[in-house]
């Protein structure tokens, strides 16, 4: 069985996926099955740091580029704002991880930042200034 997950990971997910229906828990690869549960747990972790990343590196841009403000950006702001909202609608237990999941999304904003903008780290603040329910509902242009 390990044999076909190496080899062919769709068929083995297919024939998992069939044993588990027709309750032949005892053929199932438990070990590989875990494992990949618990892989999609982390993919969905990293898709809600990402969207947060995202989220404060536009909110990073409309602060520090007050020049650059205009309605595609507020759009960039409010589209990421649903898809954050989405991905904790989809997995609520991850709202438990966000004072964890915060730095490091900002991390990765700031830089995302100082790629798009070409202003220096230094610009930023070293800590996220805002908390997850202001980067989800102050409004742009009252920064």
């Amino acid at each position: 069985m390990s044999d076909l997950y190496d080899r062919d990971f769709y068929a083995w997910a297919n024939e998992q996926a069939a044993l588990l229906r027709a309750g032949r828990l005892s053929a199932a690869d438990i070990a590989h099955i875990a494992e990949e549960i618990e892989s999609m747990g982390r993919s969905e972790k990293r898709e809600l740091t990402s969207r947060l990343a995202m989220l404060l590196a536009h909110l990073l841009k409309w602060r520090f580029q007050p020049g650059r403000r205009g309605r595609s950006r507020q759009a960039t702001i409010r589209e990421q704002r649903s898809e954050v909202a989405d991905v904790l609608a989809d997995n609520p237990s991850l709202g438990a991880r966000l004072d964890e999941l915060l730095p490091n999304a900002y991390g990765k904003a700031v830089q995302i930042a100082i790629r798009e903008t070409d202003l220096p780290e230094e610009t930023f603040p070293a800590i996220c200034p805002w908390s997850f329910e202001q980067a989800m509902g102050c409004e742009p242009d009252s920064d």
